[in-house]
């Protein structure tokens, strides 16, 4: 079985963002130090975007951050200013975590051999919790971006029943204490969907 070294992913991961932030967004992301958690948060505040890498190899990769960052993230790829996490933030933050994702499954390839992305999904709420039904290992590797803490997340593991023609990504499981509505986002397409949350209980 193929495996690669903690040390080797936090470094794809910490290539993916420097790459992304720099390049697309013009600031840096400090790295912080990275660990592996078994579990998922309880819950988050904030605004979190997901993509799903499929293929002999499946996982979610998720970033986790505030809603103020979110609006300078977005005014930063945008070049615009916003001053509340509205639909355009949120495909901002959409296309942030494609990127990103995107980046860290392309190193991925090099020893995994081919892998897919699904389309990317944006949740902002408070009190809000995800599940990827069997993930077990988290590796989360935080930074520092304009004074306030990005959080980066990933999953992965083997597709017993990956035939060579393609795999399925682990579905994600949604619970939360909050009425919440799906739409689609046609004015991006390559920014998939909004999970949006309306009330709070």
């Amino acid at each position: 079985m193929i495996e690669i070294a903690h040390e080797r992913l936090v470094g794809h991961v910490r290539s993916a963002m420097s790459h992304v932030f720099q390049t697309m967004l013009g600031v840096e992301a400090k790295a912080q130090d990275a660990r592996v958690e078994d579990s998922e948060p309880p819950s988050f505040d904030g605004v979190m975007a997901l993509v799903g890498i499929a293929g002999a190899w499946t996982g979610t990769g998720r970033l986790l951050l505030t809603p103020s960052l979110a609006c300078t993230l977005a005014g930063n790829l945008l070049m615009s200013t916003f001053e509340r996490v509205d639909e355009e933030v949120l495909d901002a933050i959409a296309e942030i975590g494609n990127m990103v994702v995107g980046n860290f499954k392309n190193m991925l390839e090099e020893e995994l051999g081919p892998l897919c992305l699904s389309v990317p999904t944006v949740i902002f709420g408070k009190n809000y919790k995800t599940r990827s039904a069997g993930m077990q290992d988290w590796l989360v590797a935080p930074f520092r971006c304009q004074g306030e803490t990005i959080e980066f997340r990933f999953c992965l593991s083997s597709n017993p029943a990956h035939n060579g023609r393609g795999g399925s990504v682990s579905g994600t499981r949604l619970d939360a204490a909050a009425s919440c509505a799906l739409t689609p986002a046609p004015e991006n397409p390559r920014a998939g969907y909004r999970l949006e949350f309306n009330h709070v209980i």
